[in-house]
């Protein structure tokens, strides 16, 4: 048997056979080390002391490699989501949020366009009447419109309006199903139209936290001047 040290037998030990040597060490006034090396002689047994501290080192071993392993795989796809979430450098980005005072109520709509040269407009005006999902659906055409006339391409587009986006990203069976959002079918008609006038387009949701731009144009707008005429 090859000489082994108390932190060669503590490492191997599981916890239950550390806490079984300190109760024999407390009751027959042994060491620690005699202890456990005793604790772990029986476990291991007639194939011996060594053969189980192999055992375990190999065990560790492996446990550790698929720890890491798995650490790896998270960052992997952690890169992955980031890589998806940013647009390339050459996108335009917009944003937009649109609110109703009360709800239903008056209508103000806020955006934000960038582009990659930097370009910016910001919108922000009254829009009518109506409620919360009809503010949105205003605010995001406002911003495609505002896209086409300036040209802009691979755009993303972020709101915090899960029903506006989970409506325009609905899939053509998905409509067809009836499965989009009732009464809001005219503003998705026309936002479809924008669309697919602009090429491109990412919609994403995001947490209003990260709307904030188009969340305070929108909140100005209530007490703006009045929409401008859409383009045809």
């Amino acid at each position: 048997m090859r000489e082994t040290g108390f932190e060669a037998l503590a490492t191997a030990a599981y916890k239950g056979e550390r806490a079984a040597a300190r109760r024999l060490a407390a009751r027959m006034r042994l060491t620690e080390d005699d202890a456990l090396r005793q604790v772990l002689t029986g476990v291991a047994g007639l194939a011996g002391l060594d053969r189980l501290l192999d055992e375990r080192a190999r065990a560790r071993s492996r446990d550790e490699s698929l720890r890491a392993a798995k650490t790896q795989e998270k960052a992997r796809r952690e890169a992955l989501r980031l890589a998806r979430t940013q647009p390339p450098g050459d996108a335009w980005r917009g944003w937009f949020d649109g609110s109703a005072h009360p709800n239903p109520g008056q209508i103000g709509i806020g955006a934000l366009l960038c582009g990659p040269a930097g370009e910016r407009l910001e919108i922000s005006r009254r829009a009518g009447h109506g409620n919360s999902g009809e503010a949105e659906y205003l605010a995001l055409t406002a911003l495609l419109e505002a896209a086409v006339r300036s040209g802009a391409h691979d755009l993303v587009v972020c709101g915090d309006s899960r029903v506006v986006v989970d409506d325009v990203n609905l899939s053509a069976q998905a409509v067809a199903a009836g499965r989009a959002a009732k009464g809001l079918e005219a503003h998705r008609a026309r936002v479809t139209e924008l669309l697919a006038r602009l090429g491109t387009v990412s919609l994403r949701w995001v947490p209003r936290h990260r709307n904030g731009d188009a969340d305070r144009l929108s909140q100005l707008a209530v007490g703006g001047p009045s929409p401008a005429s859409p383009i045809e």
